[in-house]
């Protein structure tokens, strides 16, 4: 029987539980896919914590990479042993699942499953906060705050190759060299340099014209402070937790910046831009723009110390849970 890990009660990592149940019934316009590898995002933390309300009980998990193993009716396109990915799904810690065949995307050959599952929800996020809410080009210069982490490696490398200088800040000394590795200019150290300070020594006073913020609490004010006059500011998580209220007078201070709390789930709503995002995605990993940067693999069962793992900063890169 197939594997779910559930969670029954909002909690601590220890809330998730694996237990075997029955497949799900098939629909009309369904798909059932056996999952090969799954994709861990810190969503799934929040969703875990109760940041974001989840029906309960939940599996959570809302990415993977897996094979077709049947098709509903109506189903048209694909056939039995596809690889295909999906993101955005709640539902992917399990071995296999049923899935709305709309939100299938079909695997190229020269993408595997585990840069998919390590990359695309990551970069439809990416391109998202790139090419959307604030359209970064050439000559622009941005603060990528956990350059380290998985989304922020796909944003420094998507900002290279777009043109635009980049300063990154990293939770701790051993995260330099990564951030480094794959394109930041200037790395700052989070709890050690002034972030504001380092952003206007290294940009000669002048300040950013984007910051791309998914700490929240603790780096708002250095976020701030970093910017170029009518600069935007883009919050997309929240880590050490909630922006505090934000009165909109005191803003001036600050440059008469623009500020959005951006949330990837209206950008990839759309069927058209969920496919046509990965479909960009994909062609980034065939160039090398973008790099998986897998820095740790678990076996899907073990997923509570990946959680653990994400919620102390100890990871680098992305964590894959395999099937």
């Amino acid at each position: 029987m197939p594997t779910i890990i559930e969670m029954s009660r909002l909690g601590e990592p220890d809330v998730l539980v694996a237990r075997e149940v029955p497949p799900e019934p098939l629909k009309d316009g369904e798909l059932r896919l056996r999952h090969t590898v799954v994709g861990f995002n810190y969503l799934d933390v929040y969703l875990r914590k109760g940041v974001y309300g989840v029906p309960l009980p939940c599996v959570l998990g809302i990415e993977a990479t897996g094979r077709v193993i049947e098709l509903g009716k109506g189903v048209g396109g694909l056939k039995v042993g596809d690889r295909i990915a999906y993101t955005n799904e709640l539902g992917a810690y399990a071995t296999e699942r049923t899935l709305d065949a709309s939100r299938a995307i079909a695997l190229p050959d020269d993408v595997s499953d585990e840069d998919a599952a390590a990359l695309l929800f990551k970069g439809q996020t990416a391109h998202m906060l790139l090419r959307r809410v604030y359209k970064v080009g050439k000559g622009d210069t941005i603060l990528v705050h956990a350059a380290a982490g998985g989304v922020g490696l796909v944003l420094v490398r998507w900002a290279k190759a777009l043109g635009a200088a980049v300063i990154g800040t990293v939770g701790s000394k051993d995260k330099v060299v990564l951030a480094r590795s794959n394109g930041c200019d200037h790395v700052a150290v989070l709890g050690q340099d002034d972030v504001a300070s380092f952003v206007r020594e290294v940009t000669g006073g002048a300040g950013v014209q984007a910051v791309y913020d998914s700490i929240g609490r603790d780096t708002f004010e250095g976020s701030m402070r970093s910017l170029a006059p009518f600069g935007v500011m883009v919050s997309y998580g929240q880590a050490s937790g909630e922006i505090d209220p934000i009165e909109p007078r005191p803003l001036s201070r600050y440059g008469s910046p623009l500020f959005t709390r951006a949330n990837v789930d209206w950008h990839i709503a759309d069927t058209p831009t969920y496919h046509n995002s990965a479909a960009e995605v994909f062609d980034l990993i065939r160039s090398g723009t973008l790099v998986a940067n897998i820095g740790q693999r678990l076996p899907l069962t073990s997923v509570a110390e990946a959680h653990r793992q994400a919620e102390t900063r100890a990871t680098r890169g992305s964590t894959l849970l395999i099937v």
